[in-house]
């Protein structure tokens, strides 16, 4: 069980589409893995945005985290960042309050983020260039 709400798909989320469409959020760029990374990045991006499933691109996954793992980004694909996202604790007292995160708008990976301060703009999706969705978590 995702513990989100309106759940679109309901599936698992795809781990190494997250992986990547952060790495892509975080860095406004392809991560430097010359031509033939940028042509994989772009390949990826357009399969996914052309309607393709995530786990029908697994071969092209594992070329893009063997071309990171060669070029030094050791975390290849892998939901192992240093930039982790907030804890959320509970309120003191009884319920459980309810918290709002940003998640994947097309529902195919498992990308979660922590909302902008009030008001701002949600960060975008890089695979899918659309803003993240806003959607409840159930503790």
């Amino acid at each position: 069980m995702s513990g989100l709400d309106d759940d679109e798909g309901g599936g698992p989320r795809h781990e190494r589409l997250a992986a990547l469409c952060h790495r892509l959020a975080a860095t406004s760029r392809a991560p430097e893995l010359g031509p033939e990374g940028a042509l994989l990045i772009d390949r990826i991006t357009a399969e996914v945005r052309g309607g393709r499933s995530p786990e029908e691109l697994e071969d092209l996954f594992d070329e893009l985290e063997d071309l990171l793992l060669a070029a030094g980004f050791t975390a290849g694909l892998g939901s192992y960042r240093t930039d982790s996202p907030p804890v959320y604790q509970r309120f003191p007292g009884a319920g459980h309050p309810l918290l709002r995160v940003l998640v994947c708008p097309g529902g195919r990976c498992a990308r979660v983020e922590a909302p902008a301060s009030e008001g701002g703009p949600s960060p975008e999706c890089r695979i899918l260039g659309r803003p993240l969705r806003e959607t409840g978590l159930r503790p």
